[in-house]
C-alpha cells in the first residue's frame, strides 16, 4: 500500500471516529470539501502544511495519518 492509500484510509477512519462528514472536517481544517474527498480517494498529494491542518483538526499526529 502506498503512502497516499495509507493517508486516505487513516483520514477516513479518523474522520468517521469524530462522527464528521467530509464537509465538517473540511470546515474544521480550513479546506474545501472536495479536497477532503480527493484525499480520501488518494487522488491528490497533500503538502506538509495540509497534513498539519488535518492533524490539528482531527487532534491526531502525522504518524496516525501516515502509518
Amino acid at each position: 500500500m502506498d503512502i497516499r492509500q495509507k493517508l486516505a484510509r487513516n483520514l477516513r477512519k479518523l474522520r468517521q471516529l469524530h462522527g464528521w462528514s467530509q464537509e465538517e472536517l473540511a470546515d474544521e481544517a480550513g479546506l474545501h470539501r472536495t479536497y477532503i474527498s480527493d484525499r480520501e480517494r488518494g487522488t491528490r498529494n497533500p503538502s506538509v502544511a495540509v497534513i498539519e491542518q488535518l492533524c490539528n483538526a482531527l487532534s491526531a499526529s502525522a504518524g496516525e495519518l501516515l502509518d
